[in-house]
């Protein structure tokens, strides 16, 4: 059985964190559980917003069978609930051996759809210790588990982002068709979640800063695999399927999928095993433009939808058009740009007439 669904999430509301664009200094309003200050734990409306999510995962038809995470903290923290709820219901259906979350939805760390950073001269800090997460999240973790790709320590531009998530990909249903998982979920952050979008439909636009992919707090996308048809000569091509979320059509077109880039994550220690900046071939990766997507190509048939959540559409994002902390410092006024490294723009959703129970609160701004 080959992977025929990809479900995608963003983490829930955040607290901040800010940097330095002329030294990479990175500080906190509140200290990470992780002691990195560019890793902070979600705020009480983030948690809130992670329980919401998780009914609304369990209820996925096709189910998930496999989740990737972000291994960043603000993720691990939006999927947990989900992955408790799933291995704990697996439970009490099951009369023989009972299931553990590594035999179920154990969480695969895959620093593919890890933060993106902008380009800059210095370094970016790197996620936590297998080990260190492995103790903030204990029997949730795939201890056996690789990445597939890492991201270069000093950042990336926008293209290399694309081929970076499109490497991840091609690696990650790879992996997915050879274990025969039909439907997976995939938790990151903003700028990857619409990468994503793109590299999936191979829809790119024109001009990087148009709102195509949305990604609001703990919204849920929905890529469903392009059914193959034969073309005229024998080879095999994607058939045109209209976008869920604009109306657009793909070309029919074959669609090879790349060879997977394999640089692996040392679990023991984070910061070994970076990949060096430019590793990726990114002529090898422009296979997925002009409507082709990743592995065959998919369909979106859900953009970051939030009826699952009470308070509705949340702290939406796109990109500003920068990729480099350069870029970023020349600015005059960042008013307008998302809290954190600056390099993108919030997007302000709409609200559902549902009001939450619980009034958003705690551990910061809801970022």
């Amino acid at each position: 059985m080959a992977l025929e669904v990809i479900y995608v999430t963003r983490h829930g509301f955040r607290s901040n964190w800010l940097v330095d664009h002329t030294n990479g200094n990175y500080s906190a309003m509140l200290r990470s559980p992780t002691g990195i200050a560019a890793d902070p734990a979600l705020t009480a409306h983030g948690v809130e917003q992670a329980r919401e999510l998780a009914d609304r995962l369990l209820a996925a038809d096709p189910p998930i069978e496999r989740v990737y995470s972000s291994p960043y903290y603000r993720c691990l923290q939006t999927v947990e609930p989900f992955v408790r709820k799933r291995a704990a219901s697996l439970l009490e259906t099951t009369t023989t051996t009972p299931p553990t979350t590594t035999t179920t939805t154990a969480v695969r760390l895959e620093t593919g759809i890890g933060e993106w950073y902008g380009a800059a001269p210095f370094e970016h800090p790197v996620p936590a210790s297998h080990d260190k997460l492995a103790s903030l999240f204990p029997a949730m973790l795939d201890r056996e588990y690789k990445a597939a790709v890492v991201p270069s320590r000093t950042g990336e531009g926008i293209d290399e982002l694309h081929d970076r998530v499109s490497a991840t990909m091609d690696a990650l249903v790879a992996e997915c068709d050879r274990d025969g998982v039909r439907a997976v979920l995939l938790c990151s952050h903003a700028a990857v979640v619409i990468a994503l979008g793109r590299v999936l439909t191979g829809e790119m636009p024109d001009s990087i800063d148009v709102e195509d992919f949305r990604a609001f707090t703990c919204g849920l996308s929905m890529y469903r695999r392009r059914r193959q048809r034969e073309g005229r000569e024998g080879e095999t091509a994607a058939a045109p399927v209209s976008r869920g979320w604009g109306g657009e059509t793909a070309p029919a077109t074959a669609a090879a999928a790349g060879a997977a880039a394999a640089e692996t994550w040392t679990n023991t220690t984070a910061s070994a095993s970076i990949r060096a900046a430019g590793a990726v071939d990114h002529h090898a990766q422009q296979g997925w433009r002009r409507g082709r997507g990743v592995s065959g190509g998919w369909d979106c048939e859900l953009n970051s939808d939030c009826a699952h959540l009470s308070s509705g559409e949340e702290r939406g994002w796109r990109f500003s058009g920068d990729e480099s902390f350069t870029d970023v410092a020349k600015k005059e006024s960042m008013l307008d740009l998302d809290a954190g490294a600056h390099l993108g723009v919030v997007v302000e959703g709409r609200k559902t007439t549902r009001l939450s129970s619980k009034e958003p609160g705690g551990g910061g701004p809801r970022l």
